[in-house]
């Protein structure tokens, strides 16, 4: 039997909510900080929790980078700000709403 979304109650193959919420004005946050011995990172705040570890799992396939999800941020090995942004672009989020730092 198929999985029904909670959200919209359509099948998991016809379900549009990751789409939907990747359309929504949501405001997205990269910044770089520092980490211990001095290594730099890229922070990405602002997807959402139920997209968080997909999207981590593409942009590190993409950037060819380690990292790691957790507290609601994705944490990325490097300075990767604008390659970031341009990848969430084309993953679909609105590029007025993503905020480079």
């Amino acid at each position: 039997m198929t999985e029904i979304c909670p959200k919209c109650g359509l099948p998991k193959e016809l379900c549009v909510c990751d789409v939907l919420d990747k359309e929504t004005e949501t405001k997205i946050k990269i910044y770089r900080k520092k980490a211990k011995y001095n290594k730099v990172m890229t922070v990405v705040e602002g997807i959402a929790p139920n997209s968080l570890a997909d999207t981590t799992k593409e942009l590190k396939r993409l950037l060819a980078c380690g990292g790691t999800y957790k507290d609601n941020h994705i944490e990325l090995q490097g300075d990767h700000r604008e390659a970031t942004k341009k990848l969430l672009v084309n993953l679909g989020y609105k590029d007025t709403g993503i905020d480079v730092e």
